[in-house]
């Protein structure tokens, strides 16, 4: 059994991730603005789940969230950083304040999760901190460049962290997730067989979650295809905007 914590999982992947990880008999805290959805998973787990109102984007929020787990488990075994905002304009048509609100729940809010709990990791002498990575985030994509930026940064941010703190037993690790049919793809005017299912995804994630790779992929097939995306990712990227250009084509004429 393991103490786990988890920003960003009233929905989506992190929903599931967190189910699948309750259901192997872990103790899970999660933080998220909304939590609604993941409340209603209590009855069943008692207090085996905690739910924290918190904020990804408030450093104080953040760390007060993080103190109330500490205080319930005792320990915080994996600290996992799922929370994102995506939008889905060009450059020309997103605001500078666009790119500090995408930057400030998705790079800072997992710096501000490092920040709170490293310290408890660093003392216990043991611990890993996943951050939820994309594929976008490596290769590029059209009108979506404050989400792969920010997505760009963690990948940098995780490897200097892990560099930093192996010493101490700790371990830094990226979820890398397919597409994926969830609120912050919502966006993207392709046809949902194109998406992933993101209860398989999270419970792929689960599934894979002491892995000892850098990278923790929910399937086979989605980490062969993201290692040809870091050997080849402006190609990558070119070919994917390409390919939902197509879809969102045939999606709009089957519309009209």
């Amino acid at each position: 059994m393991a103490d786990i914590l988890i920003i960003g999982a009233d929905q989506g992947i992190g929903y599931y991730l967190t189910e699948r990880l309750l259901e192997s008999g872990n103790r899970v805290a999660v933080l998220d603005i909304e939590t609604d959805h993941i409340a209603e998973l209590q009855p069943k787990y008692g207090n085996h789940l905690l739910v924290i109102s918190a904020d990804a984007a408030d450093s104080l929020s953040v760390q007060e969230g993080v103190q109330k787990a500490f205080d319930c488990f005792g320990a915080i075994d994996i600290a996992i950083h799922n929370a994102c905002i995506c939008t889905f304009n060009s450059e020309p048509e997103t605001d500078l304040e666009v790119y500090r609100q995408v930057m400030n729940v998705n790079y800072y809010g997992a710096l501000r999760l490092a920040k709170a709990v490293l310290p408890h990791m660093r003392e216990a002498r043991k611990g890993r901190l996943i951050f939820t990575s994309s594929a976008v985030g490596v290769t590029g994509f059209k009108n979506i460049s404050p989400y792969a930026s920010s997505k760009g940064a963690i990948e940098s941010l995780a490897k200097c962290l892990e560099i930093e703190n192996s010493q101490y037993g700790i371990s830094v690790h990226l979820f890398h997730p397919p597409l994926t049919n969830t609120k912050s793809a919502s966006g993207l005017m392709i046809p949902k067989e194109f998406k992933a299912d993101p209860r398989e995804v999270g419970t792929g994630f689960a599934k894979h979650i002491w892995s000892r790779k850098f990278i923790i992929y929910p399937s086979l097939s989605t980490a062969v295809s993201l290692r040809f995306s870091y050997r080849h990712p402006l190609f990558f990227g070119r070919m994917l905007t390409k390919m939902t250009d197509k879809a969102e084509q045939e999606l709009e004429s089957k519309q009209q």
